[in-house]
């Protein structure tokens, strides 16, 4: 019954789906685009190519967290095609920046059964790879009635995301019971994915730590920090609607409190591009000189020692960011927002410090602390009162460096046993059933 009325509310909900794709293709563009193909409907031929790797990345994050894993999939299985599917625009370019033509892309249909049957029915995938917390019941029983295996990879789940969805009692046993294989980050997450129904399940390690910060972007920061001059840089990274408030105020206090906190820069990267203008807005309220990082010339010219703020306005250049930073706050994490990614800030060995939201990345969070690459705050004062002690202490910023690039190395792995995990079904060819 409840599937029944789970597939009935999609229908009330696709149209107002669509409203919303034109809604925000206001600021994005992108969103007014293929939306045929969030219906199911591709305007090429039917795939009729190798056997096909089908992986799906929610958005920038997920496929970032992909690539590792994408391009080992690619160097093991050169006879095979990939498929890389997204919901967001944002993740669209990411994938076409990160890979080119070497893989197929596409959106995912939205949770519909007619829709992702077409889908199946068009590409006609080996496997299905979905990453992290992508769990759609109409996709799972689809692909299942489909004889398509499905294999939820670098599985999260948690604490707070398993009570949610423990509410549903044991409805959600068929739903997880759906996945051929899961393959999870954690103990914990193993655990926690057991206990809602997901059998077959295995603990993998974060793919997050095999990403490599590409030498170009370092490079590039390096350049930046150059620019930036002798006065220290933190880095706000992945800021969320309503942090920025918080950020400027740890800000004023930091500058209260001493000579070098008053001559630090910050770099400020909100999460989401279409509030670029909204944030640039905010900085021009408070009265504090700006440069946004798209109308910053690419040569060697100095910042200006007036520019208090650099908006970070550019998508695919974090790692950038990081290594033009001395020390990284992690957004989403002063407000209840689960956090983001701390990973890649130690995979350039950038000290890390972070709210007390960080329940989506509770594991590697804590991991982080433990090794000593981090430091968690309680709230914007508290996070003034470390970055003023870190700015001025060379000697511990060295040490947090140097245990976030050990954090990082040690933990590194999880890709190659995933590639060896998928083989179950890659390594014997399977193929989708023919029509």
């Amino acid at each position: 019954m409840l599937r029944l009325v789970y597939r009935a509310l999609w229908w009330i909900v696709a149209p107002l789906a669509v409203v919303r794709l034109w809604w925000r293709g206001r600021f994005e563009p992108g969103y007014r685009r293929h939306i045929g193909e969030r219906f199911g409907f591709y305007g090429t031929p039917p795939y009729t190519g190798r056997a096909l790797i089908w992986v799906h990345a929610v958005s920038v994050g997920e496929t970032r967290a992909a690539q590792p894993l994408v391009e080992a999939l690619l160097k093991r299985y050169p006879s095979h095609g990939v498929l890389l599917t997204h919901m967001t625009p944002t993740g669209r370019a990411t994938g076409e920046g990160l890979f080119g033509d070497r893989v197929l892309r596409c959106y995912l249909p939205y949770d519909m059964v007619g829709p992702i049957r077409r889908f199946l029915k068009h590409w006609r995938p080996s496997v299905g790879v979905v990453m992290e917390t992508e769990v759609w019941p109409n996709l799972i029983f689809t692909c299942r009635e489909d004889d398509v295996p499905l294999v939820l990879t670098n599985a999260r789940m948690s604490a707070r995301s398993f009570r949610r969805a423990a509410r549903f009692g044991g409805a959600t046993k068929p739903v997880f019971g759906g996945f051929s294989r899961v393959l999870a980050q954690s103990d914990a997450d193993a655990e926690r994915l057991r206990m809602l129904g997901a059998s077959d399940v295995d603990v993998m390690g974060n793919l997050k730590f095999d990403m490599t910060p590409p030498p170009a972007l370092l490079a590039l920061g390096a350049r930046w920090r150059a620019r930036f001059g002798e006065r220290k840089v933190w880095l706000a990274a992945s800021t969320r609607d309503g942090e920025e408030a918080l950020v400027l105020h740890a800000r004023a206090m930091l500058s209260a409190a001493s000579d070098a906190g008053r001559r630090s820069l910050l770099v400020l990267v909100p999460r989401h591009p279409q509030r670029f203008d909204e944030v640039a807005a905010m900085l021009g309220k408070v009265r504090l000189n700006y440069v946004r990082r798209s109308a910053w010339p690419d040569d060697d010219t100095p910042l200006p020692a007036d520019v208090d703020v650099v908006l970070g306005d550019s998508m695919g250049e974090m790692a950038a960011y990081f290594a033009a930073a001395d020390v990284a706050f992690i957004g989403g994490s002063l407000l209840p927002l689960g956090g983001q990614n701390l990973i890649e800030a130690c995979a350039a060995g950038t000290p890390v410090v972070f709210g007390p939201h960080m329940f989506n990345f509770t594991q590697a969070s804590e991991n982080a602390l433990n090794a000593g690459a981090a430091r968690r705050v309680s709230d914007a004062g508290e996070l003034a009162t470390t970055l003023a002690d870190l700015l001025v202490n060379d000697d511990k910023r060295l040490a947090m460096r140097t245990a976030a690039l050990l954090f990082a190395k040690q933990h590194q792995g999880a890709t190659a046993r995933t590639v060896t995990a998928l083989g179950r079904w890659l390594d014997r060819g399977y193929a989708a059933p023919q029509e």
